[in-house]
């Protein structure tokens, strides 16, 4: 039989109709974090098979039970990984179900952790993990050892009063910062702002989170809108690859802000609440800072800056922040902030 791939556009509701009737049946439910779909036809115009991508990520493939062991899977990841090569991506992430592990292992995906009877997340470098942390393991240091992860969009008062409780209460603190360029202040700024608000505290130790903690690979939800359940498992799945991180390093707690604004956040705190002991990992919630009766957080900031509320920013960031955001440097930034239609980080 002859088949051919196509692209399926996101406003092609009857064909994403047919794509989520393959899907449902292999018991997987599309992503709305998709930005490129693909099926594959036979002769008559069915859906024999299908996958997608999202950044630098494939994944939601299925095939139809009737097309099995033909080679359609090889074949729709063949042309993903074309679509990935044509965006300039190499470094290729995968989620599958744990019974289609041995297939991807088979076409040179290498796993690095999986949810158990879930999911499996996959990529296409052999020591991409390992040589990641084997980099952390340089910085690892005797004594007790803690982590806060951040994505600082941009470095607040509130970030910086996180970063001095939890390097209190350790010999040596392991700072993460999110590398993934979808925020608005863009991570070489915020990695900067960072290391910045936090100079006068001896023992942080900064780290940049790759694509290996909440990144478009592990946890896309962070950065988009989505269903609650989808996140949830998003969150364990990013759990899971801390862990190993937190093995490295020796980490025995990870501090997080309480979060009164972020659904997406306030779901992913609980999900470290519950999963993270199991780990042998504390996981310590601070009440966040206030400043004129509002918890200080990066969506406030950016919601001052969009109302030209400078005299309530001031307030809520350090003076490192507050100089760069007045600065010609930060022009577009600041212009992209009060052009955006929604800055709250739902």
């Amino acid at each position: 039989m002859e088949y051919y791939i196509s692209e399926i556009r996101m406003n092609d509701a009857r064909a994403l109709a047919k794509v989520d009737r393959l899907l449902e049946k292999e018991g997987i439910r599309r992503d709305n974090s998709l930005d490129y779909i693909c099926a594959m036809y036979d002769e008559e115009g069915n859906i024999a098979a299908t996958g997608s991508c999202y950044g630098n990520t494939l994944r939601c493939f299925a095939v139809s039970s009737g097309h099995q062991g033909e080679g359609l899977l090889n074949q729709i990841v063949t042309h993903l990984i074309d679509v990935q090569s044509a965006r300039g991506n190499f470094h290729l992430f995968l989620y599958t179900k744990p019974s289609a592990a041995m297939f991807f292992r088979d076409i040179g995906f290498h796993e690095i952790a999986r949810v158990e009877n879930k999911l499996v997340f996959m990529e296409n470098r052999r020591n991409g993990f390992s040589s990641y942390l084997a980099a952390l393991a340089e910085t690892r240091q005797e004594g007790n050892s803690a982590a806060v992860v951040m994505n600082a969009n941009p470095f607040t008062r509130g970030h910086q009063y996180l970063a001095e409780q939890a390097a209190a209460s350790c010999d040596h603190l392991h700072l993460f910062v999110v590398s993934e360029d979808k925020s608005l202040v863009p991570f070489s700024v915020r990695k900067r702002l960072v290391e910045e608000g936090t100079r006068h505290l001896p023992n942080v130790i900064l780290h940049d989170c790759g694509p290996y903690i909440i990144s478009a690979a592990t946890f896309p939800g962070y950065f988009l809108k989505d269903e609650e359940d989808i996140v949830q498992g998003q969150a364990r799945l990013d759990l899971t690859v801390f862990r190993r991180i937190a093995e490295t390093l020796n980490i025995s707690a990870r501090w997080v802000g309480e979060e009164p604004v972020s659904a997406v956040t306030s779901v992913y705190n609980r999900i470290m609440q519950e999963e993270l002991p199991g780990y042998g990992i504390q996981c310590i919630v601070v009440p966040r800072l206030e400043a004129d009766g509002m918890a200080i957080s990066a969506s406030t900031v950016r919601k001052c800056i969009q109302d030209q509320d400078y005299g309530l920013l001031r307030k809520l960031v350090p003076d490192s922040t507050y100089a760069y955001l007045m600065s010609e440097e930060a022009r577009d930034v600041i212009a992209a902030i009060r052009n955006e239609e929604d800055v709250i980080h739902h």
